[in-house]
């Protein structure tokens, strides 16, 4: 494989890493998602949950954190786009932070399903 082919897909990785460290920097919601992914980690450390719930548990994750990041773009691009307010503006920032909520939610509930017996049983 030429060297400039594995340079130019580490140089992704970089921007990638960078990227998500800016986000997590630059977002209040970012932060608090560290938080509780941190959280979760260590209760799922703690409890030591089976492969199966780590599993679950990281796809909750997965989630919010991209939703989260979607969101963030969608609307960094719709105040680029369109710096005044603006009601089809307002609706789709809007519908792209309740797509962040459905994925918190169905978190929370997954990690409630897994964590409770550990808690209350």
């Amino acid at each position: 494989m030429p060297t400039s082919y594995l340079k130019k897909r580490f140089a992704s990785f970089r921007y990638a890493f960078a990227g998500f460290f800016a986000f997590v920097k630059s977002e209040p919601h970012a932060r608090i998602h560290a938080v509780a992914t941190v959280a979760v980690i260590t209760a799922g450390c703690w409890f030591r949950v089976g492969k199966t719930d780590w599993l679950w548990l990281l796809w909750a994750m997965a989630l919010v954190w991209i939703t989260e990041m979607l969101n963030t773009v969608i609307e960094k691009m719709m105040d680029h786009l369109s710096p005044a307010i603006h009601p089809r503006v307002k609706f789709i920032k809007d519908l792209a932070a309740a797509a962040v909520l459905v994925a918190a939610i169905a978190a929370a509930i997954t990690g409630g399903c897994i964590f409770w017996p550990y808690l209350f049983g």
